[in-house]
C-alpha cells in the first residue's frame, strides 16, 4: 500500500462576534505551507499558494470590540462581500485543486477558534468540509507536546523567539495564516 502524503494549510478567521450563527466569519485566509509523508515534512512558500475571501455578513448581530479588531466594515461588507455560499464552494475547491492527490489537514493557532467558525460556514453552506471532520492539528499542542510543556503555558510569548515568525500579527486573515503558517513549519522542524 502506498503511504498517503498530507499538504498542511495554515488558516485564521476574522469574525464580529464569539460564535458563528448569531455572529459572522467576515474574512479567512489559508496558505499551504508544506507537505508530511509520514516520515519527512517538507515546507513551501506560504505566500505563493493561498486563498482569502471577505463574507458578507449572515445577520445583524455584532460585537463592536470583535468587529474593530479586524478593521472590516459589515456595511461595506453587505454590499461587496462573497455570498458565505460562493466563498465556502470556492474555498473547498482550492483546497482540493492545491492539495493535489494528498490529504489535506488544516493548522491553525488556536485550532478551536479557526475550526468552528470554518466548520460550521462549510457545513452550513456547503454540506461538506474538504478537510472532513477531523484532519486538523493545533499549533499551540503541537508546541506543547515538543516542548513537553503545559497546554495553558504554550503561547506565543513563551516560545523560542527562532520559532516564532518574523511577520507581524496583522489581524488580516491571510497575512495572519502566512506568519502562523511560518511558526508550524518552523515547529515541524524542531525537536523540542
Amino acid at each position: 500500500m502506498t503511504p498517503r502524503v498530507e499538504t498542511y494549510f495554515s488558516v485564521d478567521v476574522e469574525a464580529d462576534g464569539p460564535i458563528p450563527g448569531p455572529y459572522s466569519m467576515l474574512s479567512f485566509g489559508m496558505a499551504a505551507c508544506g507537505t508530511f509523508d509520514g516520515a519527512e515534512f517538507t515546507s513551501s512558500d506560504p505566500a505563493e499558494r493561498t486563498f482569502y475571501a471577505e463574507l458578507k455578513p449572515i445577520g445583524d448581530d455584532f460585537v463592536p470590540e470583535a468587529l474593530a479588531v479586524s478593521g472590516l466594515d459589515r456595511e461595506q461588507l453587505a454590499r461587496e462581500g462573497l455570498d458565505p455560499a460562493k466563498a465556502m464552494s470556492d474555498a473547498a475547491a482550492w483546497v482540493k485543486e492545491t492539495a493535489g492527490g494528498t490529504l489535506p489537514v488544516l493548522v491553525a493557532y488556536p485550532l478551536a477558534y479557526d475550526w468552528m467558525w470554518l466548520y460550521w460556514y462549510w457545513m452550513r453552506f456547503t454540506s461538506r468540509s474538504p478537510f472532513g471532520h477531523s484532519r486538523h492539528l493545533d499549533i499551540k499542542t503541537l508546541y506543547a507536546a515538543k516542548a513537553n510543556a503545559m497546554v495553558a503555558e504554550s503561547t506565543k510569548r513563551q516560545m523560542p523567539a527562532a520559532l516564532l515568525s518574523r511577520l507581524p500579527h496583522t489581524h488580516n486573515a491571510l497575512d495572519d495564516a502566512i506568519e502562523q503558517a511560518e511558526l508550524f513549519q518552523n515547529l515541524m522542524r524542531w525537536d523540542g
